[in-house]
């Protein structure tokens, strides 16, 4: 129901210096529930009309009249009006039980194409809690952006090219063991990557010796090669290990060794456009007019970098899923690097650049620091995931000691708990890594929307409840239209988060819905037997089917039982 559409309308209809989208961007939400459910100011107006804001907003108070609206009066400046609670409850209720998990569905994304780049880990090193947000974030968009409309590649642009292989490569030539490597792959690589960097610090040598082999392994060197593969596969089982227990897939994962043969037509197409220049023997493009240092294509070396990779991969991107969007779901310490990479595609023409974004993002601290992996203070995630899992189902076995498939429910909640801390927190914000805040059963976590959900899924099933043979009334009361007012928001709010970048307008929105319905439940007796039984069965339904299908958006699922 496009409400606050309708109360535009009305208002536009004699208000005839502003247009109807004016008027319905100025609308708001009163500050407190007695004022009514819709307001708007007329502040814009006085100048115009060369009166009071008060006096303008009780003239339009006595002309709106519709059968939607109850009442509307003015409110010193402002026109608030209120709903009809019993035509609006009715219509709220039968479209979220008619249109179930497809209920807030947006169209603004149809026939057009988004690429998101995200969790992208680096090879032989640990999928580490650094690596969650990335991971987390980037699928809540690609979820959010399916349910707006669009069609979505979901890319993981794997890390495995660059300096740290030659290091790599230094470091398991002096000092590795193939048998160490083979029985722990991840946890000897890091060990290895560690030490050198351990042993650089006073024989600055090695760094030379890491450039010359990752310069042989770019030019095919065998031994190289041989090794490179081999730290990649292994590095790559133990990925997707993580990525199962998250319930994160990908439709590809192209990382930057793939563009390792597609780079000479980037470096030609710069060329031809005498768009490089030369930097103390290093090949650059100046980006000096618009106040960013020159974007590095070739070293001195003749190795090449991320950016070059970078204008490489989003012109191959951009051939083959001709996206309207390409997101990039990277921490915000690469802010410059694509504010370069995104500039000098412009440079080389390509118009599509503009819709290309980096939704940057806060790191995970662990006591108030940064997690590093070059200094081995690193937090392995699938340890953390094993552990969530292991206390959600000690949490359960004494809530619910005789529930069926443990096991299972433990696995969502401990997963969901994780997955839920890190998204109700604004994306450029930093968090806190606490397990304990985060598997908590009551305030602001996914164990608490989860118990929410599972609670409301217990009164259906003791109502033996069948939506088949419902029939809805209007709901009256100030506890259901609450409740519902929340319910109603749900399609504005799945538009506001994706139109941000911001899944955490979700997660915060479901933590309202949960603690409206369970005040709901602790005043209202819902299986009371009288005439509005079946009504208050629907609202109870329509919760479910909003908080599982906003819990689905975030990477979450819904258990029915806890």
């Amino acid at each position: 129901m496009k409400l606050k559409r309708l109360y535009a309308e009305e208002i536009a209809l004699h208000v005839t210096s502003l247009s109807q989208s004016e008027v319905e961007q100025l609308i708001e939400k009163p500050k407190f529930e007695e004022q009514g459910d819709l307001a708007f100011p007329c502040f814009s107006l006085a100048k115009i009309l060369k009166k009071s804001p008060q006096a303008i907003a009780l003239e339009l108070a006595n002309k709106i009249q519709h059968p939607l609206f109850e009442t509307v009066v003015a409110n010193g400046p402002y026109v608030n009006s209120f709903l009809n609670k019993q035509t609006v409850s009715k219509e709220i209720l039968e479209t979220i039980l008619m249109e179930d998990k497809n209920y807030g569905f947006v169209q603004m994304g149809e026939g057009k194409n988004i690429v998101i780049d995200f969790s992208s880990p680096n090879i032989a090193k640990p999928f580490s809690m650094g690596h969650l947000r990335s991971t987390v974030i980037g699928n809540a968009i690609s979820t959010i952006a399916q349910k707006c409309g669009y069609t979505v590649k979901k890319i993981n642009h794997l890390g495995d090219w660059g300096t740290q292989f030659g290091k790599l490569i230094v470091a398991y030539k002096k000092w590795g063991n193939a048998s160490n490597v083979k029985e722990n792959p991840i946890e000897e690589l890091l060990a290895l990557y560690v030490k050198f960097h351990t042993e650089a610090e006073s024989n600055p040598s090695l760094e030379d010796e890491a450039r010359s082999w990752f310069l042989k392994l770019e030019e095919g060197n065998e031994e190289a090669l041989a090794l490179w593969k081999w730290f990649r596969d292994e590095s790559l089982k133990e990925f997707f290990k993580i990525y199962e227990l998250l319930d994160v897939t990908f439709d590809s994962y192209q990382g930057e060794a793939f563009y390792n043969d597609k780079m000479d037509r980037t470096i030609e197409q710069l060329t031809i456009l005498q768009l490089l220049t030369e930097s103390e023997g290093a090949e650059v493009v100046d980006l000096t007019e618009e106040n960013l240092p020159p974007c590095l294509i070739k070293k001195s070396d003749g190795a090449t970098l991320y950016a070059t990779r970078d204008l490489t991969a989003a012109v191959y991107r951009y051939e083959n899923y001709n996206f309207e969007q390409a997101i990039y779901v990277v921490g915000h310490e690469q802010s410059l690097h694509f504010k370069q990479v995104f500039l000098v595609l412009e440079k080389m023409g390509y118009s599509w650049a503009k819709g290309l974004k980096h939704i940057p993002f806060g790191f995970i601290l662990k006591d108030g620091k940064k997690m590093s992996t070059r200094k081995g203070k690193v937090v392995l995630l699938e340890e953390v995931i094993t552990e969530a899992i292991a206390l959600a189902k000690l949490s359960i076995a004494t809530k619910n000691p005789d529930l069926e498939n443990k096991e299972e429910v433990a696995k969502m909640v401990g997963v969901g708990a994780i997955i839920f801390h890190d998204l109700k927190n604004e994306r450029q914000n930093n968090v806190e890594f606490s397990l304990n805040d985060m598997l908590r059963f009551e305030g602001t976590t996914g164990p608490y929307v989860q118990y929410t959900h599972a609670r409301a899924c217990s009164i259906l099933e003791k109502a033996k409840y069948n939506e088949k043979s419902l029939n809805v009334d209007g709901l009256t009361d100030s506890h259901s239209w609450f409740v519902l007012k929340r319910l109603m928001e749900f399609p504005v709010v799945i538009e506001k988060s994706f139109s941000q970048h911001e899944p955490s307008q979700i997660a915060k929105y479901l933590i309202d819905v949960s603690q409206e319905f369970n005040k709901y439940y602790a005043h209202v007796k819902v299986l009371t037997d009288d005439h509005l039984l079946e009504s208050r069965l629907a609202l109870v339904k329509a919760v479910t089917i909003v908080l599982k299908e906003g819990l689905r958006l975030l990477g979450i699922k819904a258990p029915d039982k806890m």
